[in-house]
Order: C-alpha cells, then sequence, then structure tokens
C-alpha cells in the first residue's frame, strides 16, 4: 500500500484518530473505507479522498476497503465499478482481498429494516414522493406526521413483504423511519430508508426490486465491515444525525465514528458528477477521459503522474471548511514531478524549413545530446543534423521588435546541441507572401557549444532534421473553462456558456527527433521550450503517432508563491 509521497501534514482527522488510539476507543486496529457510489467515474475530488483513506489507514497500521455503494441500480453499471478499480490501483493504492459491495449485505440490511418496523421505529408510507414533500416541512415550519405513520406493526410488515415480493408499482411505498418530524433537522424528519425500484442490478440481476436508501445502507455497511472511522465530506454533515441514530436505533455491536472534512473545489473545473455526466451526454467533451476532464481518468490520460497526485492531495491539506483551490498549483505538483522524471527531446509544432546552404550535401552528422541536464543517469541519444531542418516557425521573424532575440534576417543564434547558424535569406510564396523556407549558413567551429572567437549569441533554438524527423499530432489541451468559478455565476448563466472554445487545438504537421518513432503510449516527455507531453493512450497507434500537451513550462503557482 502507498501513502502520500511526502510526510503527513497535522490535521484535525489524524488528531482525532491519535487520540482514539490513545484511549484505545476501538480496542483494535484502525479501519476506514473509500465507498464510491457507481454511477460515474471518479474525479480528482475524488482523489483527495482515496489519498486520505488509504493514507490514514497505512499511517496507523490500519487497512482500507474498497466498497460500493450500489444501491441504485437505474443509475449505476459494471462500467464505472471497473474505471473506479482502475483508478484507485492508478493512485498506487491496493485494497487487497477487502473489495466489498453493499449489495453483498442486502439481505442483511433486509432484516434490519425487518427489525425497525417490529420495534415500531419505522412504517410503511403510502404517501406519493411530492406527498412526502409537502408533509416535510421546511427550515422554519416543522413538518407534518404521515397518515400512515400508525400503521400497526403487522400491517407495516406485512406490506414490506410485499413490497419485496413485487407486488407493487415504483412509488407505490417506501418505508420510513419514525424518528420527529419537527426536527430542526430536516434530515430527520422521517427518512425513507427502503423504496421499491423495479430495475436491474448489476450483481443482483432481478432478484431485489426493493432496494435500501443509501443513509441507511452507508452507515450499516460500515458497521458490519467493522470501519472505525467513516471519513466523509461536508454535505454529509447534517447526515451524521441519521447516521447515529439508525446504528443506536438497531443496538449493533460496533458504531463507527463519521468525520467530514472539506470536499476539494477547484478553479476552472466543475466537480460535479450531475454537470460531468451533462458535459459527456451534450458532447461537449469527448468522453469520461478527455484530457481536458478533472476525472481521473481524463488527467491520467493527459500525462498527469500519480505521484504529482498525491502530493497535491498531501499539499492542499484536510480542512473543516469549503474553499477553492487554484489549478495552478496542480499544474505546479504536475511540473514538479516531470521536472524531475521526464527525458527532454526536441519537437518542432509549427514547422518552418530552414537550408543550410554551405553543408554539404548528403552529410549527417550524429550529435550527442543528454536527456536531462541535471540527471545523467537518463543517458544520451545521438541527434542527426543535415542540411535541411525545421525550426519553429514562431521563432523566426522578419522584421523583429527590439526585444526578440530568435533567428531574423542577418541574426545569428545557436541550435541546441549543434552549430551556430545565420539567416541569411527568405523565400516567400509569390502569390500569398508567406514565408516558405529560410536560407542560412552554419559555422562548423561551433559544433556543440560556443565559437571559439568568444562571439555569442541571444538565443538557442529547437531543431529536427527534415530527413530524419518522425511526423505526429499533438493536441494543445487548455482548461476547459473561460472563468475560475463557471457554475458560480451571480446571474445564473448556465456553467456550459463559459466553456473555453480554445481548449483543445489540434497540430497535425509536427515534426518530431526519430528517437520518438516508437514511444510507448503514456510515455512522457518534455518537449525542449515547449512544455511536457504524454503520448495518447487511446488514439495514438504505429499509424498515427499523437501527443498531448500535459502542462506548459510556463509555472503560474510559483509566481503567484513568490509574490
Amino acid at each position: 500500500m502507498t501513502s502520500t509521497d511526502q510526510s503527513p501534514s497535522s490535521n484535525f482527522i489524524r488528531n482525532i484518530i491519535i487520540d482514539d488510539l490513545q484511549t484505545n476507543k476501538y480496542n483494535r486496529q484502525i479501519m476506514t473505507r473509500f465507498p464510491p457510489e457507481p454511477n460515474g467515474y471518479l474525479h480528482i475530488g475524488h482523489a483527495k479522498s482515496i489519498c486520505l483513506n488509504f493514507g490514514l489507514a497505512a499511517e496507523f497500521g490500519g487497512v482500507c476497503n474498497l466498497r460500493f455503494d450500489d444501491t441504485n441500480p437505474g443509475k449505476e453499471d459494471i462500467e464505472y465499478v471497473e474505471s473506479i478499480q482502475e483508478d484507485v490501483r492508478w493512485l498506487g493504492f491496493d485494497w487487497e482481498n477487502r473489495l466489498y459491495y453493499a449489495s453483498d449485505y442486502f439481505e442483511k440490511l433486509y432484516d434490519y429494516a425487518v427489525q425497525l418496523i417490529q420495534e415500531g421505529k419505522a412504517y410503511v408510507c403510502s404517501l406519493s414522493a411530492d406527498e412526502i414533500r409537502q408533509y416535510r416541512g421546511t427550515l422554519t415550519e416543522p413538518g407534518i406526521e404521515s397518515p400512515y405513520r400508525n400503521r400497526s406493526v403487522e400491517d407495516n410488515l406485512d406490506l414490506f413483504t410485499r413490497m419485496r415480493s413485487g407486488e407493487f408499482p415504483d412509488g407505490a411505498h417506501v418505508v420510513r423511519a419514525k424518528i420527529d418530524m419537527a426536527s430542526s433537522n430536516v434530515v430527520m424528519r422521517d427518512p425513507a430508508i427502503y423504496r421499491i425500484r423495479h430495475a436491474t442490478h448489476h450483481r443482483t440481476g432481478d432478484k431485489w426490486c426493493i432496494y435500501p436508501m443509501y443513509d441507511f445502507t452507508h452507515c450499516l455497511s460500515d458497521s458490519i465491515e467493522g470501519i472505525t472511522h467513516s471519513v466523509c465530506t461536508l454535505e454529509f454533515e447534517n447526515n451524521r444525525a441519521l447516521y447515529d441514530w439508525v446504528l443506536d436505533a438497531l443496538d449493533v455491536a460496533r458504531h463507527p465514528q463519521q468525520i467530514e472534512f472539506a470536499r476539494l473545489n477547484l478553479t476552472y473545473a466543475v466537480l460535479s458528477k450531475r454537470k460531468m455526466i451533462e458535459l459527456v451526454e451534450k458532447g461537449v467533451v469527448n468522453g469520461w477521459n478527455d484530457p481536458r476532464m478533472p476525472s481521473i481518468s481524463g488527467i491520467r490520460r493527459r500525462g498527469y503522474p500519480p505521484e504529482a497526485i498525491r502530493n497535491f492531495c498531501e499539499r492542499i491539506g484536510v480542512a473543516k471548511r469549503d474553499s477553492t483551490v487554484d489549478m495552478a498549483l496542480l499544474e505546479h505538483c504536475v511540473r514538479e514531478n516531470l521536472n524531475e522524471s521526464t527525458p527532454r527531446v526536441m519537437a518542432v509544432l509549427k514547422p518552418l524549413r530552414v537550408v543550410i546552404d554551405n553543408y554539404p550535401e548528403d552529410q549527417v552528422e550524429w550529435l550527442d545530446a543528454p536527456y536531462h541536464p541535471d540527471n545523467p543517469r537518463m543517458g544520451s541519444r545521438n541527434l542527426p543534423f543535415s542540411k535541411v531542418l525545421y525550426i519553429e516557425a514562431d521563432d523566426f521573424m522578419e522584421d523583429p521588435p527590439k526585444k526578440f532575440y530568435r533567428l531574423a534576417p542577418g541574426r545569428e543564434v545557436r541550435l541546441r546541441y549543434a552549430f551556430y547558424i545565420k539567416c541569411e535569406r527568405v523565400v516567400k510564396d509569390n502569390q500569398t507572401g508567406e514565408i516558405q523556407e529560410l536560407h542560412c549558413t552554419y559555422d562548423p567551429e561551433t559544433r556543440g557549444g560556443g565559437a571559439p572567437d568568444g562571439r555569442k549569441v541571444k538565443a538557442t533554438l529547437h531543431w529536427v532534421s527534415a530527413d530524419h524527423a518522425i511526423g505526429a499530432e499533438v493536441r494543445l489541451y487548455d482548461h476547459l473553462f473561460t472563468r475560475p468559478d463557471p457554475d458560480s455565476a451571480k446571474d445564473g448563466t448556465d456553467f456550459k456558456a463559459f466553456i473555453n472554445p480554445d481548449s483543445l487545438k489540434k497540430l497535425t504537421d509536427c515534426r518530431l527527433e526519430p528517437g520518438l518513432a516508437n514511444a510507448a503510449p503514456g510515455s512522457r516527455y518534455q518537449f525542449e521550450r515547449l512544455g511536457y507531453f504524454c503520448v495518447d493512450t487511446v488514439d495514438s497507434c504505429e499509424s498515427a503517432l499523437i501527443f498531448n500537451r500535459t502542462v506548459t513550462l510556463k509555472d503560474e503557482w510559483a509566481k503567484i508563491r513568490n509574490k
């Protein structure tokens, strides 16, 4: 089991666990769990919960279960189950043999509901969903008791048995806990604990046509598994009273402690599962694993390393109040990891042809170039240098402004690991005036570094040999939204109105150094001067090499931090 890459920082949940261990509160090892609902793909916010639950268990010598709270068959699918397991493994965590499903406990949960009915703590209610909402009251007005609240135990048991046998249609009845319709906590106003749902379950098939509600299932599943600390996000804070009521009403042997922490909110992203589903279903993005999505499968495809995600989750810490984290910090953590771990290579995204007039026609020189300037263990490779090269089109200007130091007519620059070249002539299209190629000369005495006469140049450019370069498509990804808080418009504007039209740009005529011809899907590189890129794991193949830009070299978080 892997924990975060930095030493764990102090937080209130760790302090609670330390106190519980010192007082021997549970008289057994610490147990946590990560309990996703299999109704969608995980996102970066779930990564925080995964790292927290698995990390706490590892730190204190305990264990963490992976459990699917699969109580809503209409929205759940085995596709989500498999993707969630893949995401948790990718983040570096292992549940070993502790994979559970709430559906494993359906029979036991049914028995618990029967027990509550027998003890007069639950009843079958025949109000419609709309009527139940009307009877519930408001935050300032108490609710009204259901006319079915005082049914006899015998009638309730008979109806519940018939509900299970499939005698009634969806919505005809629900089982409600009998608590307090005047409670200041609306959650406690006789909440539903079972409903009729004639739907095929991805694991139990058509065995059941009644399903337990999430709040009823969740706390009892924790108890059955022996969870000691039920860590969840703040939106479940009001539900803690119901969590405790169910466990106390049934007098279970093991009563976990629910602890809430602030969920992760991220700028330039939406982390609402409903809104993410909308982006996918409306075709705004190309599926859950679109590299612009904050889903774990999306950021994995984009090239984010799992170590960087764990480091990010450790850095943002655990708090009791909601806040928003700047996307720049996440990107900083990614750069920090990639800077140390990825080889440097050369790629030209917008090729401009350069002919070296004084270089021999058929000559090729192989120049040694390290993969990482600060890590010799990565080794080096040989780069071919020939008469015709490609440089970046943006690295040349015919009439440059004062502070443009790259190539221009009559100006000399250095080619990375190669020679000094000087632009002598510009060739343009006669009709459009577009620059087609540059004619330059090179100084053979400047191979691999500076000039023997001590002259200096102000710019070093990346390049590739035209005859040896390989073609590739490069996809430049940017923020999916144009504003940092896309779902918080004060005028009620729909969040999709802030979709960034430039969030994806495809460059189809890129040229890369030849050593990348067999780059494996998912492999990561720094394209010198351009950013960090990875081979796309979905669309890239032998006949079409495709790279995704993971992050740029520009580090906005470093600027923010140093202000």
